[in-house]
């Protein structure tokens, strides 16, 4: 047997080994779990070509933006798209954070930006929490409730005994 043969023998068992995994479901499990990771990877692979020189700093923008939004993904793929309803607003904050990045790595620094980063990440952090107490505030506004209740009945005034 000689090495031409091999190589040929190796990449038939490769193919097949492809092909057996295929139908297992192998590659589209690690597809359906994994593919947040993708736009992870672009997020970071645009924040790289920046730093490295070779691209505008604009593309900050849509890096951060990729890159946020790729863990908020991550997180209602794992963990069930349940979340998105308290998480939704957070995707705002990955709008922000690109525009935050090219505000203090851009050419001009540009005090708008600055000030559109500041602002969109307010809002979105003002969504979220706004997001947690409609979902939970009402458990809040009862332990608040029972907490005043009882503040009330132990801080009862005993009645004053008046001095002869």
């Amino acid at each position: 047997m000689n090495k031409q043969s091999a190589a040929v023998g190796i990449w038939i068992l490769a193919a097949g080994l492809i092909i057996l995994l295929g139908k297992l479901g192998v590659f589209s499990f690690i597809g359906a779990v994994f593919w947040p990771i993708l736009i992870l990877i672009v997020g970071i692979l645009l924040h790289v070509l920046y730093f490295g020189g070779i691209v505008p700093a604009v593309t900050l923008v849509p890096a951060g933006i990729l890159t946020g939004s790729s863990l908020l993904l991550m997180v209602g793929n794992w963990f069930g798209w349940g979340s998105m309803r308290y998480i939704w607003p957070l995707f705002l904050l990955s709008i922000a954070i690109g525009l935050y990045e090219y505000a203090v790595f851009g050419v001009g620094k540009d005090r708008a930006v600055w000030n559109a980063a500041m602002g969109i990440g307010a809002l979105s952090l003002l969504l979220f929490a706004i997001m947690l107490l409609w979902t939970w505030g009402i458990y809040l506004l009862a332990a608040a409730l029972i907490g005043f209740g009882v503040w009330l009945v132990l801080s009862r005034r005993k009645p004053r005994r008046r001095r002869r």
